[in-house]
């Protein structure tokens, strides 16, 4: 393995062997994978064949039925599902300039898939940490097919708008004859904020794509929801983009897995981790956003070198059997470090205290080590 490789498996390693979990979920092996894959399935059957039948049909349809739509498509990726859908929204419109914000997913994660592989132009609204609001897309120089609107916008700090900035800016792409997609790979712990089921979203806008294992701890795939004229498109592009696989009853398996036991914890996820920020804002130097969290997911600074935190954090995890928040990454300011802290069922078992403490056992690692 490479240096990052070794360091990563570490990583994984102390964190499986913690007692005590704030950010994050215990890392899972395979054998466990495999027995809650197989509780996912009531009745054994036959499986799927290139993705019709089976489990995968059962998953489109109880996603189908939670978003609200008249229909969905497994896709392996949420990468390709998105290329899909811009590309659809193309045709249609005639227009190959997507209207979406700096931070998106498609332009920070996805290596310009957009452009290289379909031929679309970006037209990016302002930056900031924020959702695009109606004035901005309104604004906007030149035309646009497509709106993409990324709910929450991690790369912004998990941010949501509100439900009247959400209808408003998609009324505005509507005035400028705009069709509007949902990035909603973290969808599901959005409602809370948004005070509206995932239905109301999808009947919003044109389509919508949701991971099955971003918070529903699944492990892997994607679906696109939408219209039938949308679904068949999307079938006939996922063979030509190479995800058409023969058989993809694990992913939806797990997915059921993840949608049956996952999703009813993540509004009580999202209300603990307002909690758990507010405590850690108390710690010396600390800023966390946005505040109070609008999902599950916020971000924390702290003054500190991000190698100093990663390797306290190792340190409390391979001496204490507990876990803080991993993966700081350093920030343009010097000394000063930014890591994203996800409040899932291990953290429910943290009051404001014992968070304090936690963080507390962490930062003496920071100055000692």
């Amino acid at each position: 393995m490479t240096g990052a490789a070794d360091d990563r498996a570490r990583r994984l390693t102390a964190l499986r062997g913690c007692d005590v979990i704030l950010s994050g979920t215990r890392p899972s092996t395979v054998g466990e994978r495999l027995a809650a894959m197989r509780a996912a399935l009531p009745d054994d059957g036959l499986p799927d064949v290139y993705g019709e039948g089976g489990v995968v049909e059962a998953v489109e349809q109880r996603v189908a039925d939670l978003l609200g739509s008249d229909a969905a498509v497994l896709f392996p990726t949420g990468t390709m599902a998105q290329q899909v859908a811009l590309r659809h929204a193309a045709e249609l419109t005639g227009r190959d300039v997507v209207a979406l914000h700096p931070l998106s997913h498609p332009l920070v994660h996805e290596r310009d898939a957009y452009a290289v592989l379909t031929g679309l132009r970006a037209a990016r609204t302002p930056d900031g940490t924020r959702c695009p609001t109606a004035g901005e897309v309104a604004d906007l120089a030149e035309p646009f097919g497509t709106l993409l609107l990324e709910l929450p916008l991690r790369d912004a700090g998990f941010v949501l708008p509100t439900w009247a900035e959400l209808t408003a800016v998609v009324a505005a792409a509507r005035e400028r004859g705009a069709r509007v997609h949902v990035d909603g790979a973290r969808l599901w712990e959005s409602t809370v904020y948004l005070g509206r089921p995932a239905s109301a979203v999808t009947a919003l806008v044109d389509s919508v794509y949701v991971s099955l294992y971003k918070s529903l701890g699944g492990t892997s795939g994607a679906v696109l929801a939408g219209d039938p004229e949308l679904a068949r498109y999307a079938r006939a592009w996922r063979h030509r983009y190479g995800g058409n696989l023969f058989q993809q009853w694990p992913a939806a398996l797990a997915a059921r897995h993840g949608l049956e036991q996952e999703l009813p914890r993540l509004p009580g996820y999202v209300a603990h981790a307002r909690l758990v920020a507010e405590a850690l804002a108390t710690l010396p130097g600390a800023r966390v956003f946005p505040a109070p969290p609008h999902t599950h997911q916020f971000r924390l600074w702290l003054p500190h070198a991000a190698d100093a935190l990663n390797d306290a954090a190792l340190a409390l995890a391979e001496e204490e059997k507990a876990w803080f928040v991993g993966q700081w990454r350093d920030t343009e300011v010097p000394g000063l470090a930014l890591a994203e802290v996800t409040v899932a069922g291990p953290a429910l078992e943290l009051d404001a205290g014992q968070v304090i403490d936690l963080a507390g056992r962490f930062l003496h690692h920071v100055r000692t080590g």
